[in-house]
């Protein structure tokens, strides 16, 4: 499963957006590519009540934003188009 149907599924769990979820992180105190994942996967179990899967993805989201690789390597390619990185914008908008 690529990081972009990990974030299309906490989308639909939390009925957050990716990107409101990193700024909830943010006023949590869990912001920058200097938080430990531990504690920010933790969080997101316990506030959002997201599996360990789907919060990893997040705090991954949360320190490297859309960085994160847009696929698995081996498993899946990115969309056709894609310009390789994920989209925290919410499943509506996401580019066709």
């Amino acid at each position: 499963m690529s990081a972009q149907s990990y974030l299309t599924t906490i989308e639909n769990r939390t009925g957050l957006t990716p990107r409101e979820l990193v700024a909830a992180a943010a006023e949590a105190g869990f912001s920058g590519s200097a938080v430990p994942a531990g504690p920010l996967c933790t969080w997101f179990k316990e506030t959002y009540g997201l599996g360990h899967g789907h919060a990893m993805t997040m705090a991954r989201v949360v320190t490297q934003l859309d960085r994160v690789d847009a696929r698995n390597e081996g498993v899946t390619e990115p969309p056709e188009g894609s310009i390789g990185r994920l989209w925290l914008d919410g499943v509506a908008s996401l580019p066709g």
